[in-house]
């Protein structure tokens, strides 16, 4: 394929705009959008220079499309991907993929007997300081033993703060957010999550929307314990409601030598620490060690390099994958699989108060199919 990548996007919200930017920014082609409102799909394909705007239905079955991108709200993701996955789309959907681990696995299988490409956006993992983190980890064979961190926001802080999301079925903070600083991890460390201990909470038990108080269905908060298949043990606090934290992913792996710490709010510096000293390495072409890094670093040392940046490496590896070439390290639908595992297991400990053992999920019966 020598012509660019025809994308149409599904929600025209903020993750709509991420993905129109990362698109346009491998040169891809975004062709339409389609959501629940004509006029406000509309008004947002025209501030964004999008010739079509449509129905989901209308941009599933659209001829000129190749690629289908779901940045709706969590219920509809499942159908909507079932239908470009029919479709013979290629399809890159936001997390959570589905709202259970087996209506996530009816999705990998899905896409996989029609054999399109599928992603999932866990975009942290294509910060060249991960990058650079993961392969000094490998090379060496130091042994993590223990892992800590938080990923913490502040925007649903006050009561007043109110979103679709504040009232959804399952997980909110831990599938929204607590899944991408597991993935994180296990990427990083080739380390699977075996087991784990959670418990929720939640700061406000009703919000204020347009129509009145709304009582809250979902976490505002986990902590969470855990041990892998390799030995470690670890622990990390997801919340979305801590005033000040706008978007603090930090995780921290300490070996038998070193230890790695990354801070998604200052992504362009590695941390390296050992009895000796520390270390901070930046994440220019000068100064990283491994082949595998570099194809992440997109600018100079000096430069920062973010979260939209990050996007972009992403939508290159889907497009690359697609016109038959091969990458290292893409978030596909089998990762999101294991988010959803982690998530019902979560959701099981939280409410069990108990260790929970993750496990692969059993044969789905879908409520979508």
């Amino acid at each position: 394929m020598t012509r660019p990548l025809r994308s149409g996007i599904i929600g025209t919200g903020f993750m709509g705009r991420v993905h129109t930017h990362a698109v346009r920014s491998v040169g891809g082609v975004v062709v339409a959008y389609a959501g629940r409102d004509a006029d406000r799909t509309r008004l947002a394909a025209d501030e964004e220079n999008v010739p079509l705007a449509l129905t989901p239905e209308e941009l599933i079955a659209h001829p000129d499309i190749d690629l289908v991108h779901i940045c709706t709200p969590n219920a509809q993701h499942v159908p909507l991907a079932l239908a470009a996955i029919a479709a013979g789309k290629h399809v890159v959907c936001e997390k959570p993929l589905a709202l259970t681990a087996d209506d996530a696995l009816l999705l990998q299988r899905a896409a996989d007997d029609a054999g399109v490409v599928n992603a999932v956006p866990f975009v942290y993992r294509f910060y060249p300081t991960v990058r650079e983190a993961k392969a000094r980890i490998a090379d060496s064979g130091e042994r993590i033993w223990l892992a800590h961190g938080h990923y913490l926001q502040d925007w649903l802080s006050e009561q007043s703060s109110y979103n679709w999301r504040v009232t959804d079925a399952g997980s909110r903070a831990f599938a929204d957010i607590g899944v991408h600083w597991c993935d994180l991890f296990e990427f990083t460390t080739g380390h699977r999550i075996d087991k784990l201990l959670a418990q929720s909470s939640r700061l406000h038990d009703t919000r204020l929307s347009d129509a009145g108080e709304v009582p809250v269905s979902t976490e505002d908060g986990v902590t969470m314990m855990f041990h892998t298949d390799r030995g470690a043990t670890g622990s990390v606090v997801i919340s979305q409601a801590s005033p000040g934290r706008k978007n603090q992913l930090w995780m921290s792996l300490d070996g038998e030598h070193h230890s790695y710490a990354f801070d998604q709010e200052n992504p362009n510096g590695l941390w390296i620490g050992s009895t000796s000293g520390i270390s901070i390495i930046p994440k220019g072409l000068d100064a990283v060690n491994h082949a595998a890094t570099a194809p992440y670093v997109t600018v100079p040392s000096g430069h920062p390099q973010g979260y939209q940046d990050c996007f972009g490496l992403f939508m290159r590896d889907v497009h690359s994958v697609i016109k038959g070439k091969a990458v290292n390290g893409l978030p596909t639908f089998a990762d999101g699989v294991r988010a959803a595992q982690l998530t019902d297991a979560v959701i099981e400990s939280s409410k069990s108060g108990h260790w929970v053992d993750v496990v692969p999920t059993r044969q789905p019966t879908s409520r979508a199919a």
